[in-house]
């Protein structure tokens, strides 16, 4: 689905250099306090098409594997909920694919999940100045395979036809996109509409599994999954907050030397959320055309390297790091300041940045 690689193991590697992963907590000097909290780690490889870490303090081990199963049967569930390009229906499942292959033909019961997201991309759509849309599925999807077919094969890599694209977004309007939520069904007006929630997708899981933590007994805890990191509670060690870390565009993916880093921020109970242009892209003619496509003009945007976002729902900030990323610099800015709790950092084509004053005040903390 999207996003970059290295926010993920830069905040991995901050976590790791603020203290072992089962390092305990300091002793609490009374016996009525809370029991010591102890560290923890673990890693998923098969949900997003990405690495997902999840960090977190709890009481023992036997504590934080149950949470974090229970994270990960989540992860799975919302990745196979979310994804455009694969069958589970053997898996009693009904996903985006399974929708667009229905849809057209008559109401297609959903998953209430599924159907929240849907209205969730519906109702913000208007406010993002045209640069994301679910709807149009039929032109990512040409995208995806002309991507794939230049990565298989690097020699013969080239571009969608613009006429193909063109014919593909005639069909792509979220106005033929009926959504019955009383009935929890999905029916397309237009038969050549597809839905492609990549844009949202993984910071929408990531929100619904932070809450799930939240509520759990282990609400102290990182969520680092690809570009889009969500972090609970403050560290019960101490520690007022997270620190996160932004790397450069092309920084070493494993390094936590400043030399490799944009920012680091000191947040708790925030998500930050990067969209770049330097993690899922081919090559052609020595040109990189990266995933993030512009319903406006087909092609992948050119504004930035990367924009990252920094407010509290991680579903939200994928969204707007999309949105922010693919609008010029003045548009891109007046969207973030104009919503409340929302900051962001613009990485332009030079490797320059540019915060809002609320980013760099985290920043600086």
């Amino acid at each position: 689905m999207k996003k970059s690689l290295c926010l993920m193991l830069c905040a991995l590697l901050l976590a790791a250099s603020l203290g072992g992963c089962t390092a305990p907590a300091a002793r609490q000097p009374d016996a009525t306090a809370a029991p010591a909290q102890q560290k923890f780690s673990i890693l998923y490889f098969d949900t997003f098409d990405t690495l997902i870490q999840l960090t977190g303090y709890a009481v023992d081990e036997e504590t934080f594997n149950s949470v974090a199963e229970s994270a990960h049967k989540s992860f799975q569930r919302l990745h196979m909920l979310f994804d455009a390009y694969h069958d589970y229906t053997a898996q009693g499942v009904v996903s985006v694919y399974t929708v667009n292959q229905r849809a057209a033909k008559e109401p297609v019961q959903i998953d209430p999940v599924l159907m929240d997201l849907l209205v969730f991309c519906r109702d913000n759509q208007p406010d993002l100045h045209g640069a994301v849309n679910v709807a149009m599925g039929s032109v990512l999807s040409i995208w995806h395979a002309y991507r794939e077919a230049g990565l298989d094969d690097p020699t013969s890599a080239s571009l969608p036809p613009m006429e193909e694209l063109q014919a593909a977004a005639a069909h792509i309007s979220m106005d033929d996109v009926v959504l019955d939520t009383e009935n929890s069904t999905v029916f397309f007006k237009d038969p050549e509409l597809q839905l492609d929630v990549g844009a949202v997708a993984k910071g929408y899981a990531t929100e619904y599994v932070a809450r799930q933590l939240a509520a759990s007994a282990m609400p102290s805890f990182v969520i680092s999954a690809g570009g889009n990191v969500r972090v609970g509670a403050a560290p019960a060690d101490g520690r007022a907050a997270w620190t996160i870390g932004v790397q450069k565009p092309e920084g070493f993916i494993l390094s936590n030397s400043e030399n490799d880093m944009l920012a680091k921020f000191a947040v708790s109970d925030m998500s930050i959320v990067t969209s770049g242009d330097y993690q899922r892209y081919y090559t052609v003619e020595g040109r990189r055309y990266h995933h993030l496509i512009d319903p406006r003009t087909l092609m992948p945007g050119a504004y930035y390297r990367a924009v990252t976002i920094l407010t509290a729902d991680s579903g939200l900030a994928d969204l707007l790091s999309t949105a922010a990323f693919l609008l010029p610099y003045e548009e891109s800015r007046a969207l973030i300041e104009g919503l409340d709790g929302v900051e962001a950092l613009w990485v332009m084509p030079d490797e320059s940045i540019v915060m809002t004053d609320g980013a760099q005040a985290l920043a600086r903390s």
